[in-house]
């Protein structure tokens, strides 16, 4: 879990990217003004910052020169704006901005950026989850044999889930599907965004068949 700021003097700007960042297992900070933002920045110590460059009081890229020159930009900064021209773009890539956003931002544009962001934050450690995720070499010689499929979906480093295949259809299926959903999840740091796509599913259609399978939505949702 990253600790985000998301500073917009639009509320609406501010409440969707909330929810999205949100659902992405993000702990999310908001600010309307640069005020806000400063004393945001102070108090919470955000490993990301999205700003908006037009704002009422102080602009964005002002806010943005007033950290930099004084030490505090010391977290990735990507910039916002439905109106900025490529020169107030350069100028705050310049500034330290890391990357520039414009409106209205898309969901994979957004997720995308915010993740590169994060991967240049200094503070954010590695999961130790995916270390402990292996593919298990799988022969049709080892499932016939034995009739147990193995495939490592908990979170200890040598956990396994096996299958027994001596049973109806249905069943086996369903014990791996949620198998495989719960791999996933844990993969992905309990992202449904990217469940979604690492799946092909809808993600209407993927909370559907979650909640059929009884799988736990707050497994495997990162962790500070």
């Amino acid at each position: 879990m990253a600790n985000i700021l998301v500073v917009d003097d639009e509320l609406g700007i501010r409440d969707l990217l909330s929810e999205i960042l949100n659902d992405e297992g993000h702990q999310i900070e908001l600010a309307e003004n640069a005020a806000q933002a400063r004393a945001a920045r102070s108090r919470a110590r955000p490993d990301l910052v999205l700003l908006d460059i037009w704002m009422p009081d102080t602009d964005g890229v002002t806010l943005l020169k007033e950290w930099s020159s004084s030490g505090l930009l010391t977290m990735p900064v990507i910039m916002m704006s439905g109106h900025a021209t490529i020169d107030t773009a350069v100028e705050a890539t310049k500034i330290g901005a890391m990357a520039f956003l414009e409106k209205p931002i898309t969901l994979q544009k957004l997720l995308k950026a915010v993740e590169q962001g994060l991967t240049r934050t200094a503070a954010r450690k590695p999961l130790s989850l995916n270390a402990a995720l292996h593919p298990t070499d799988l022969t049709v010689e080892s499932i016939m044999t034995g009739g147990i499929l193995p495939v490592p979906v908990d979170l200890g480093p040598q956990a396994t889930q096996s299958f027994l295949l001596e049973k109806p259809l249905r069943d086996a299926r369903d014990e791996f599907e949620k198998a495989y959903f719960e791999f996933h999840l844990a993969k992905e740091g309990g992202s449904m965004t990217r469940v979604a796509e690492k799946t092909g599913l809808e993600r209407t259609h993927l909370y559907r068949k979650l909640k059929q399978l009884g799988v736990d939505l707050t497994r495997g949702k990162r962790a500070v």
